[in-house]
């Protein structure tokens, strides 16, 4: 349904999204805020509840815009046309393709996820930076890991910066969130074996068998992972750093340990 123009930021609407800027607001309410042609493009072909879609139609002119646009229209989503100073007031950053999506964020819980026989997840621990999560996903998304979990996080999931730089990927890469111990408890229940990225691990992660139902797990950059993942059916793995560094950016290394899974899987 396409609703009135809106041309003031002072409209309760407009007021309403910007507040989903703030973290309590967004768990709060269960909605989050997507910016971008491509990435809401992804939240509407992987069946997200889009509750509303601001858009500036002067800006919003690239194929994957127009794209949106039809889709709203064919599913009668809530299409309000804002001006360029209102869509400012909801976007993020200073990339816009004249689109903002209000969505309803999608249950994140161990119990949802469905996994092959086979499976490759990827889990986050601590990680700060919504950026960095975003970046993780693009690459668990493009080396085809079948879920990521996210431990103990420190920034929610759905994070618009999280979003955004996943590319939308994040609506594609079925996600968990979940305490440190209760993910541990589901790994070793669904018979997953857990290998951990350690500055210190014996074991070179090219020489490491990343074959079979496999967890990758990566840590903070600041604290590294907690004692909880180290015993008894944990290996540990290391990446060389041959300069003055002594770790990767924790998306580089999921990266890195990503595509040398499935390098191996794919060889087997």
């Amino acid at each position: 349904m396409t609703l009135p123009r809106i041309t003031s930021t002072a409209n309760p609407r407009i007021q309403a999204a910007a507040r989903l800027r703030d973290r309590r607001e967004r768990e709060s309410r269960g909605l989050t805020l997507v910016d971008g042609a491509r990435e809401i493009g992804r939240a509407v072909a992987a069946g997200i509840d889009v509750v509303e879609l601001f858009a500036c139609l002067d800006q919003a002119v690239s194929v994957d815009a127009l794209a949106v646009l039809d889709a709203a229209r064919k599913r009668r989503i809530d299409l309000a046309e804002v001006s360029p100073t209102v869509l400012a007031k909801v976007a993020f950053g200073d990339r816009s393709d004249g689109l903002v999506a209000l969505i309803r964020t999608p249950p994140a819980d161990l119990a949802g996820l469905r996994l092959p026989a086979n499976p490759l997840i990827v889990v986050a621990e601590s990680v700060e930076k919504p950026g960095n999560l975003g970046a993780i996903l693009r690459s668990a998304d493009g080396a085809g890991a079948d879920a990521l979990i996210a431990a103990d996080p420190r920034t929610d999931v759905f994070n618009p910066n999280a979003i955004r730089a996943s590319l939308g990927t994040i609506f594609a890469v079925p996600i968990a969130v979940a305490t440190t111990a209760a993910t541990i408890g589901w790994l070793h229940k669904a018979g997953i074996s857990i290998v951990v990225a350690r500055v210190d691990g014996a074991v070179s992660y090219v020489d490491a068998n990343l074959r079979g139902p496999l967890a990758i797990v990566l840590g903070s950059e600041a604290d590294g992972l907690a004692d909880a993942w180290a015993g008894p059916g944990i290996r540990a793995v290391s990446l060389p750093m041959l300069g003055i560094a002594d770790s990767l950016n924790v998306s580089a290394a999921a990266a890195v340990l990503l595509y040398e899974a499935r390098r191996q899987r794919d060889q087997s």
